[in-house]
């Protein structure tokens, strides 16, 4: 039999025999799947031991299980929660099977897509099952918010460990209990199951035993092709980047030019994927002379490079090339995510050594304090630390994908789990889609300085509180006096508005706090064409809540990029001749998007 799979014989009509072939070719495939999980161990490339994570599940749920059964009236009240809640689903299951128009006992959440199909409430078994998966996640979701004698840390790992697993559990993910998943299978006599195997196997491969789920298709996304395609040169490079100057595409242009600061923890070009979308471009065509930093994909001999080299070979190194190349001293800087805290503290750094070289500082969904951080506080204690330290120490770097998963658990049901009933179950290859693509285009991390970064910002709040030092020098963000243009965006997971928000107060000089519509991601990447969201302003940022600030802030639709633009011009709108790329001394090296940012992890 050749590789492909048995195609239904009549795509309305259930072949036995068709049905039989495939789930015997996917069962073919699932083992395919699991000869590359199982390779890299028998190699010895993978040790076969517990991942740390495991172990720091358990403690947590060792903790709260321990509040509730070490009294007897806490414990008896557990039980009688849930077989409440059960007797009520069962009671209405039966008066709804002898054909009474019965309310549930309780209906998924309106914004819930995997119960989007009518058949979730048309039919019984369905309903049944559904009902039973919400009560029983809403109990455990119960437990853990009224475990009382718990630390709030705990609690709140307890918490997100609780959404991981009842989302992995979700009846929507498994072929006998999805409607949707169950008539593909019928329908196809199998099929599906036959494609999705196949890629299960495939990302299995390409993860190196590690299940590395596509979620977009790489056709016609190509670095260089498709994405990150805004012609400019890259003029410089060291071992930690390549700095990428662009080609002007205006007469004149802004006098001080801007150096863009982007997260080592993913790759620049979400800053210039199609040129529809292009930040980067749309800058160009503003007027601005544009620099970008392109952070290398570190290997082992990189593994001890430090924040402090991170930040002397980044942006301190790009302004000296900077100056040397347009004859400017000082430069307007913008930081995105990881990128903007390297750069608020190297402006720290700078104040410090009375060292001016910068105009203003635009912070994109940037933290300076990490005390309201989110759900990736959840991670940081000293034992998660430690133990993510000594993985760390054996390899030199952490993966990127280790990273990366922990991006998409904030959202698993729209990033994990999704791609999994409809890649694997339903045998439906993933369109291709750019913002996708780069977000699995993952980066590795030296071990110091994620270790530094780690320690000095989530789990000691150093930066904001001015106790961190770097170059053995103590930073404080009250001497920074350049103006600020401080981006958060209101429904982001990685850098909370509430948190950016109340890290604007601790610069000292003045700060435009802006807020954004969609997310970490959208909000940023949101030109003026597109036409969508909207963002807010309003100067009061001193003791004051988002929700307040919300109150008294002022909507605006549409892209906040004419009013960054704007806000740049009014410090300085002073305009020369168009530059040319490079110099006699700086000749450029190779054409952008340069070869660093192509090294995938």
């Amino acid at each position: 039999m050749s590789d492909v799979s048995v195609e239904t014989r009549d795509a309305n009509k259930f072949d036995p025999e068709a049905f039989a072939m495939n789930i015997a070719k996917a069962m073919e495939n699932s083992g395919r799947a699991l000869a590359a999980y199982l390779k890299p161990l028998e190699k010895g490339e993978l040790q076969d031991k517990p991942p740390s994570e495991i172990a720091e599940v358990i403690k947590t749920f060792s903790a709260v299980a321990e509040y509730w059964l070490t009294d007897n009236v806490r414990a008896s009240d557990m039980q009688t929660r849930i077989a409440k809640d059960y007797l009520d689903l069962w009671g209405s299951s039966v008066r709804r099977l002898a054909g009474e128009d019965v309310r549930p006992a309780i209906e998924p959440s309106p914004r819930d897509r995997r119960f989007k199909d009518p058949e979730w409430k048309s039919n019984q078994f369905f309903d049944f099952v559904m009902q039973l998966y919400l009560l029983t996640t809403r109990w455990a979701q119960d437990l853990v918010r009224d475990a009382e004698g718990v630390d709030p840390h705990t609690r709140k790992k307890a918490e997100f460990y609780v959404q991981q697993i009842t989302n992995a559990i979700a009846p929507s993910n498994f072929v006998f209990t999805n409607p949707e998943v169950l008539r593909e299978t019928l329908s196809s006599n199998g099929n599906n199951l036959v494609r999705g195997m196949t890629m299960l196997a495939e990302d299995i491969e390409a993860g190196h035993g590690t299940l590395r789920i596509r979620q977009s298709d790489p056709a016609n996304l190509v670095v260089g092709v498709n994405m990150a395609t805004t012609p400019g040169k890259v003029i410089y490079q060291n071992d930690l980047m390549q700095l990428i100057q662009y080609e002007p595409t205006t007469e004149n242009v802004l006098r001080t030019p801007l150096l863009i600061v982007p997260p080592w923890i993913n790759k620049y070009y979400i800053l210039d994927l199609r040129p529809e979308k292009s930040f980067i471009k749309w800058c160009v065509d503003q007027g601005i002379t544009v620099f970008v930093i392109s952070w290398v994909n570190p290997d082992r001999e990189l593994g001890k490079k430090t924040f402090e080299d991170y930040m002397k070979e980044g942006p301190l190194t790009a302004m000296d090339v900077i100056e040397k190349v347009t004859g400017e001293m000082k430069v307007h800087t913008a930081g995105y995510c990881v990128g903007g805290t390297l750069l608020a503290t190297t402006l720290a750094w700078l104040a410090e050594k009375r060292r001016v070289r910068v105009t203003s500082a635009t912070l994109f969904a940037a933290q300076v304090d990490f005390t309201h951080a989110g759900d990736l506080l959840v991670f940081v204690d000293e034992d998660q630390i430690s133990a993510l330290e000594r993985d760390m120490q054996a390899t030199g770097v952490l993966e990127g994908g280790r990273m990366a998963m922990a991006f998409n658990m904030l959202r698993s049901n729209d990033l994990i789990w999704s791609y999994v009933v409809s890649n694997y179950l339903k045998g439906q290859p993933p369109s291709a889609f750019d913002l996708l693509h780069w977000n699995s285009d993952a980066t590795r991390m030296p071990a110091a300085n994620h270790s530094y970064y780690l320690r000095n910002c989530y789990l000691e709040n150093r930066l904001s509180t001015g106790s961190m030092v770097l170059d053995n020098t103590l930073l404080d963000l009250s001497k920074v006096k350049v103006p600020v243009y401080n981006l958060a965006t209101r429904e982001d997971h990685i850098a909370p508005a509430d948190s950016v928000l109340y890290g604007s107060q601790f610069f000292g000089g003045p700060v435009k706090f802006v807020l954004s519509g969609s997310g970490h991601i959208a909000g940023v990447v949101n030109p003026p064409e597109g036409g969508k969201y909207q963002f807010w302003t309003n100067d009061n940022i001193k003791d004051v809540s988002l929700a307040d600030w919300i109150k008294g802030a002022q909507e605006h639709k549409g892209s906040w990029w004419p009013d960054w633009r704007a806000w740049l011009e009014s410090i300085d709108a002073e305009q020369v001749p168009a530059r040319a790329v490079g110099s006699a001394t700086t000749p450029p090296i190779e054409d952008a998007p340069g070869s660093y940012v192509k090294v995938r992890a």
